[in-house]
């Protein structure tokens, strides 16, 4: 039985890990996106503001 628990225990320390992982990768993924967009935004509201002053 304790063969058993042990077992579990480092199964679930392994999936812990991977889903850490996971999160991780998608925290950058969305950020990268969230900068992209930002400088995009940005890029645009400037032009903008830039022909509107000439």
């Amino acid at each position: 039985m304790t063969n058993t628990s042990e077992a579990n225990k480092e199964r679930n320390r392994e999936i812990a890990r991977n889903e850490e992982a996971k999160q991780v990768t998608g925290s950058v993924r969305v950020s990268t996106w969230a900068v992209a967009a930002v400088v995009i935004v940005g890029g645009i509201l400037f032009t903008l503001g830039w022909l509107s002053l000439r």
